[in-house]
């Protein structure tokens, strides 16, 4: 039986363009989610239900190994702790005293940070090119996110809720760090239900002090629709092409893609929910695309000239 052939590392750049697109979706599923269901019994449901799904497809394509727990998998832990327990705790407990906006503005800096993180700790590559695309990409996020407003980005204040949303995002630039390392030991698809069935584990404990998982059964099926497009879409597929995309591309590259997120987020609520879109918030998306596509542009002349400099 002749297996499937995997994508070369050029179609990742294209592949991850869905990771932004489901995490888009998922800001507005999660706001009504959370109406019925409280936030970290949600988290839990949703990453239990994908690990059952990602074990499933492990254990088939028997890729679990038994000697897993060795030396190697303490990056497994910290990256459960990081980025599926630590990211969605503090997220979730933010979002009680702060603002979208100053939530996004605060989350939109991840690539900024990646990227200097990768270039000291992962020896990742940085030129004058990949400093330009970075900017530009966090201008235009910043443009979306305020609707172009002067007034809007002056008259932001900072609260406990924004030093919450700063533990939500060093623990998302840690997860991306520890994970390209992770990686290469362990694949994509074993990092990626592994982190998940730890971290399911820790929400779970988290969800106790909620007492609320009586209300999971009263969930409508409007809620139960949106946890199902979040298990599958927003989680199983867009963690796994994350974690495949750093360990192809490295780190700060795929971290570029998070500045797509709120650009499908503005993009879907303008299709689906009747919201309206301003000319700078255009503007800002297009600057966005520009700088991804000037930094992805720059790696491949990058590699395409080291290729031409060893074969001269």
């Amino acid at each position: 039986m002749k297996s499937i052939q995997e994508p070369n590392k050029e179609s990742y750049y294209f592949l991850l363009l869905l990771v932004p697109l489901f995490w888009g979706g998922a800001f507005g599923a999660t706001k009504h989610v959370i109406t019925e269901i409280a936030p970290l019994t949600a988290a839990t449901l949703r990453f239990s239900l994908a690990s059952i799904l990602l074990l499933i497809i492990i254990l088939f394509k028997s890729e679990w190994k038994i000697n897993f727990l060795n030396r190697s998998s303490i990056g497994i832990v910290f990256m459960s702790l990081t980025g599926i327990f630590g990211y969605n705790a503090f997220f979730f407990e933010s979002m009680k005293y702060t603002s979208a906006i100053n939530g996004s503005l605060i989350m939109a800096t991840t690539p900024v940070f990646v990227t200097i993180g990768a270039f000291f700790f992962l020896k990742e590559s940085w030129n004058t090119c990949i400093g330009v695309g970075l900017l530009l990409s966090l201008f235009g996020v910043i443009l979306v996110i305020i609707k172009g407003s002067l007034q809007a980005f002056l008259s932001l204040k900072f609260n406990i809720g924004d030093l919450l949303l700063l533990g939500a995002l060093v623990c998302w630039v840690i997860y991306g760090l520890i994970g390209k390392i992770v990686m290469k030991t362990y694949s994509p698809l074993l990092t990626t239900t592994s982190t998940m069935v730890i971290g399911s584990l820790f929400l779970a404990i988290g969800s106790l002090y909620e007492n609320d998982w009586k209300n999971v059964i009263h969930a409508s099926m409007q809620t139960w629709s949106e946890m199902t497009f979040m298990v599958l879409g927003s989680t199983v597929i867009a963690f796994f092409l994350w974690n495949k995309g750093i360990q192809k591309i490295g780190a700060s590259k795929t971290s570029m893609y998070m500045n797509l997120v709120p650009i499908n987020a503005a993009l879907i609520s303008l299709l689906l929910y009747g919201s309206t879109i301003t000319w700078p918030q255009i503007a800002g998306m297009i600057l966005v695309i520009i700088g991804v596509l000037f930094t992805t542009r720059t790696r491949k002349i990058t590699m395409k000239n080291t290729v031409q400099r060893k074969n001269a």
